[in-house]
């Protein structure tokens, strides 16, 4: 354990003084240590080794570096000595050179990393980054859906809604497949869901009320539609006002064997009739992009649409 007389002893030494100032409020390598003090990386160690013993510092492994930093576990009265002797050396030459050549290694730190992601950038952002996954960002904004009624038209098992249940409100999935919908409700109540109902029904004539509620989703059903203006005039329908409409489905493209392959009926969608549906329903604040190609052929492309019926309705 750490006791106030080897904390005096610690603290006697000017170079561990140093070294104990240089991590106040941050984490170093023992790299950056030596560029700071200009020291030998042994005798630097040796110093580091000694606070570690008695828990002055702590160490953490990160790939081929460890980076030290001053324990967040220190008792009361050791805390208090440490500072009460970083005050006292403040105004040191040393301790000021220390503070000046601490501050490069910082600024080292930041254009590396700054330089990085230009590089990256002039590479058009397509480079591998750890944890960047789209499931992971799916996740992420799932998370920041408000507490609100959504109705996922065409949902099939709800792959959407499970991920959106957690923050929402609740979950009306409208789908015309009974055996899906069985698969959904299994789903759900695999994982203890209970805000998510499954109903079977047409998505061109929907089995909800009246503006009941507050976001109609539509993910790549509206192209397995006989009549895609029906299904979006029934989204206006069951909105709220003020209720927003999000599709997502494919760009217009001419292969005609996804007909067979996925039973699509339609070949995707261009822009300009995504909004004029959306208009002719009633919507206001139409916008359409395309948000996505994949990379194998036939390289289809996805189409995002959003538009909101009117708070006056």
């Amino acid at each position: 354990m750490t006791n106030a007389w080897n904390s005096l002893k610690l603290f006697s030494d000017r170079t561990r003084v140093r070294i104990l100032n240089i991590l106040r409020n941050d984490r170093f390598s023992v790299r950056e240590i030596q560029d700071i003090l200009e020291m030998g990386q042994s005798r630097i160690s040796t110093h580091l080794a000694q606070m570690l013993k008695q828990k002055i510092v702590a160490a953490q492994r990160e790939g081929k570096s460890t980076f030290y930093t001053i324990s967040e576990m220190l008792p009361a009265g050791t805390s208090g000595l440490l500072d009460a002797t970083l005050r006292t050396v403040a105004d040191d030459p040393d301790i000021l050179r220390d503070a000046a050549a601490r501050a490069r290694v910082l600024e080292k730190r930041t254009a590396a990393t700054q330089a990085y992601f230009d590089a990256v950038a002039k590479r058009g952002g397509k480079d591998y980054c750890p944890g960047r996954t789209e499931g992971a960002i799916v996740h992420m904004l799932a998370a920041m859906i408000p507490h609100i009624v959504i109705a996922d038209l065409g949902s099939g098992r709800g792959i959407v809604s499970q991920l959106l249940a957690p923050s929402a409100k609740h979950i009306f999935c409208v789908d015309s497949s009974a055996e899906t919908l069985k698969e959904g409700r299994e789903f759900m109540r695999r994982h203890g869901i209970a805000n998510v109902d499954f109903i079977l029904g047409d998505i061109q004539d929907v089995p909800l009320g009246d503006a009941s509620v507050d976001v109609a989703l539509l993910s790549q059903a509206l192209h397995h539609a006989s009549a895609p203006a029906k299904v979006i005039a029934e989204a206006f329908r069951i909105l709220k006002p003020g209720g927003k409409i999000v599709i997502l489905d494919l760009k217009k493209h001419g292969i005609e064997s996804a007909r067979e392959a996925y039973h699509d009926t339609w070949l995707g969608f261009s822009e300009t009739e995504i909004e004029k549906w959306l208009c002719d329903a009633g919507f206001k604040n139409a916008r359409t992009l395309i948000v996505d190609r994949e990379e194998q052929k036939p390289h289809f492309e996805t189409l995002f649409a959003s538009a909101e019926k009117s708070i006056r309705e």
